[in-house]
């Protein structure tokens, strides 16, 4: 991706997000296998790929932070078996969606040369918080970590003596 896309300064803490969609932008762009993304619900999803000739042990699904990666690896089996024309190849393939936070794996299942895939989408909590206005200024208050040392307090100020120069 060329530049950035949250120069705002009003998106404070969205890194994470243009760090997924460069890797998702760099992710191979290889059609193998085939899949659909269905909406079944609100709140869930079905991955479907078309993995004929794979077998429950070619197949790996794992989650890896916030991304579902599935992986096929066929054995060849050819040995011993003559063929006048191979156009069904043992070929693996390595497939990787990024999931959005709190997406969560519902189950996986293999089904006539289909790999299944259900993704559940938790209502999102609608949270509202008070925020406390104080008077003056306030540096923010935090906690000191174990190791870190943290500085004495600064000295307070003395008055200043104002002068009236209409005075003398």
């Amino acid at each position: 991706m060329s530049g950035r896309l949250f120069t705002s300064p009003m998106f404070l803490g969205f890194d994470h997000l243009e760090q997924m969609l460069e890797r998702a932008s760099k992710s191979t762009s290889d059609g193998y296998p085939p899949y659909n993304i269905e909406q079944l619900s609100q709140t869930a999803l079905r991955i479907t790929l078309a993995v004929a000739g794979f077998v429950m042990d070619d197949l790996q699904i794992t989650q890896e932070d916030n991304q579902l990666v599935i992986r096929g690896r066929q054995t060849d089996d050819s040995q011993g078996r003559v063929f006048l024309h191979r156009g069904i190849a043992a070929r693996q393939f390595h497939k990787a969606f990024v999931l959005a936070e709190g997406i969560e794996i519902g189950g996986a299942w293999l089904d006539n040369g289909l790999l299944h895939i259900d993704l559940l989408r938790p209502e999102p909590e609608v949270r509202v918080k008070r925020i406390a206005i104080s008077q003056g200024r306030r540096t923010p208050q935090r906690q000191p970590v174990e190791h870190e040392v943290v500085p004495p307090a600064p000295k307070p100020r003395r008055p200043r003596a104002v002068r009236d120069l209409d005075d003398e």
